[in-house]
């Protein structure tokens, strides 16, 4: 793939996976989810995400998860498996994504040519998506195809997130970060969500944010402000790039003229989704 052809295919992703990641901002996960006995918040995300995986335990969750705190995660899983069974939580999820593109989109653009389009394209990029060391990926791709369009194009969206997620973690241990020290390196962009954000969301002390603080300023990707210095981005740069190799598959498959038009029907849907809410301000502008 060209470098051209990999910043093409990242502008895709960038405008495809909100079609799958507005559900997480959603009431009506939540709801589907707490129907079934599941906490609102983490339980409800950690279970709604990782229920392809099947009833597993927290360290699974935490490797594939990545810059969760595993005491966190261990607060909500296994426990999340006693109140409802990952089947369910299946089922729920894709009604609560369903429910989700209705109220934003509306029907008429569910029924329509473009929804159709985009989720035959996006399926398509799929079919070269591979399983080896990918298995929030994997785990997703056992799931059977919605018939309906808009939750086809939905479910397209999560195999293409997870499967770029599943290779961007494989950047980042390259790349020799921890999940924390990944998630500081990213608010030092100054275009991610506040470290208080992060350390509420993922489970983080702020003992524990300014450890890795320290640990990255030794090794000289941040300066005594917690700014990012030239190592910083370029380490970040590095990642992003090879996250980018290791997601080419699909794309390539697709080629340059119906990738062009993926991003353009999925931007398209993505923009209508950010217009009516769907996002915290901050979720476009991420580094």
């Amino acid at each position: 793939m060209t470098s051209f052809e990999a910043s093409a295919g990242r502008r895709c992703h960038n405008v495809v996976n909100p079609l799958h990641s507005c559900v997480y901002f959603a009431p009506e996960l939540e709801e589907e989810l707490a129907a079934l006995g599941l906490e609102r918040g983490a339980m409800s995300y950690f279970a709604g995400r990782a229920a392809p995986l099947g009833p597993v335990g927290a360290g699974a969750v935490t490797a594939t998860f990545h810059n969760f705190n595993h005491e966190h995660v261990e607060r909500h899983i296994p426990a999340a498996w006693t109140l409802a069974t990952p089947e369910s939580v299946l089922a729920a999820r894709l009604r609560g994504a369903g429910r989700t593109l209705r109220r934003m989109l509306g029907k008429e653009a569910l029924a329509s040519k473009e929804m159709t389009q985009a989720a035959e394209l996006a399926l398509y990029a799929t079919e070269a998506c591979r399983r080896e060391a990918r298995p929030l990926y994997a785990a997703n791709a056992c799931l059977p195809v919605p018939e309906e369009p808009h939750l086809t194009l939905w479910h397209a969206a999560t195999l293409l997130r997870e499967h770029r997620g599943d290779g961007h973690l494989a950047a980042l241990a390259v790349a020799g970060l921890t999940g924390i020290e990944a998630l500081v390196l990213h608010n030092a962009t100054g275009t991610a969500p506040t470290s208080a954000t992060f350390m509420r969301t993922r489970g983080w002390s702020a003992e524990q944010w300014a450890a890795a603080r320290g640990r990255l300023r030794e090794r000289g990707l941040l300066d005594e402000a917690g700014d990012l210095t030239e190592s910083g981005a370029a380490l970040r740069g590095e990642a992003e790039a090879l996250t980018d190799r290791l997601d080419a598959a699909p794309y390539d498959h697709l080629g340059p003229a119906a990738t062009a038009r993926l991003a353009e029907l999925a931007g398209g849907f993505t923009r209508v989704l950010r217009a009516e809410g769907a996002f915290p301000a901050v979720y476009f502008g991420k580094g």
